[in-house]
């Protein structure tokens, strides 16, 4: 028997790819911010911090990646191009399940099943959440594009119209203060005058 050549060079399938390479960075991402989690806890309860830090780095790497890779093959599985967002919580939902699993085993075979129905119930309260913030957003009003701080200004545009107004309003204002100081001014020189 020949053995068969070593295939160099040979690429992963596209589908898988698209699967494995994406979950794969997202897992490094938050298996580095469990890294520094784990660190922390590490320290804030005086044991050792490296070995707090391997093991949240391994276990937010494992839930991230296996949460990711099986919300896109759901995706992928229910064969939409545009995922409902019925899709999505189903998706979600499952990955959770699967997150939900690998993480139990990591922690020992008696936290599979909570870790599971945990994990589950998180995928689908968060996928909910998501769908409901993306209908809220799609159905609001457009927003003006003034910007987000134009609700704060105390300045508003006008029109020439209404800024004509407004001095006008002003200009009667002063004239009968004027008036009144006048008034005011011709009493006391009178009340002078009779002493």
């Amino acid at each position: 028997r020949e053995k068969a050549p070593a295939r160099q060079g040979q690429e992963l399938p596209p589908v898988l790819a698209e699967v494995l390479v994406p979950s794969l960075k997202v897992g490094a991402s938050f298996g580095a911010c469990g890294l520094f989690a784990g660190a922390a806890a590490g320290i804030i309860r005086s044991a050792p911090p490296v070995l707090f830090s391997a093991v949240a780095g391994v276990q937010w790497f494992t839930l991230a990646s296996s949460y990711y890779a099986s919300r896109q093959v759901g995706l992928k599985y229910l064969g939409a191009d545009e995922p409902t967002p019925r899709d999505k919580l189903k998706a979600s939902t499952v990955a959770g399940g699967v997150a939900g699993t690998l993480g139990g085993l990591l922690r020992g075979p008696r936290n599979v099943i909570p870790g599971a129905v945990m994990f589950s119930l998180f995928g689908a309260g968060g996928q909910a959440i998501a769908n409901w913030r993306a209908e809220r957003v799609a159905n609001a009003p457009p927003a003006p594009q003034e910007g987000f701080w134009s609700r704060w200004s105390p300045v508003t545009p006008i029109s020439d119209q209404d800024y004509e107004k407004i001095l006008e309003e002003r200009l009667l204002r002063v004239e009968a203060d004027i008036a009144l100081i006048n008034d005011r001014i011709q009493e006391l020189r009178e009340a002078e005058s009779r002493k």
